[in-house]
């Protein structure tokens, strides 16, 4: 079992930068691969980024591609996004997810992945 605690939400302006962090705890964690995924309000959850196991493969959403970056420390199991230039339209809970095995032609599937954090709030202002 694995569990992941997402922080670093907040408020931001638009053009501003946040960072979030989830810490993951629990059997292996630091050989799972790693991604977020968020949901705005009236929406479908959606996904962001996923970072493999060593953190040497790396996929983005094309609305999010050129700004944000997710990174992943395995000796702290901890893995992060960066977020920068943020709209607006960025404005979700953002979730932490892992899972041991990553499809990396699936990548982007809400069903890929077995453990999920409770998410954390980013509200961007216009």
């Amino acid at each position: 079992q694995v569990q992941l605690l997402e922080s670093g939400g907040g408020l931001a302006q638009a053009g501003g930068s946040l960072r979030l962090s989830c810490a993951a705890s629990g059997r292996t964690s630091s050989t799972y691969g790693m991604g977020w995924f968020r949901q705005a309000p009236g929406k479908e959850r959606e996904f962001v980024a996923v970072i493999g196991w060593s953190g040497g493969t790396t996929y983005y959403a094309d609305s999010v591609k050129g700004r944000f970056t997710i990174s992943k420390d395995n000796a702290k199991n901890m893995a992060y996004l960066q977020m920068m230039s943020l709209k607006p339209e960025d404005t979700a809970v953002y979730y932490c997810v892992a899972d041991p095995v990553i499809n990396w032609s699936d990548y982007d599937r809400v069903g890929l992945y077995d453990y999920w954090g409770q998410g954390t709030q980013v509200t961007v202002s216009s």
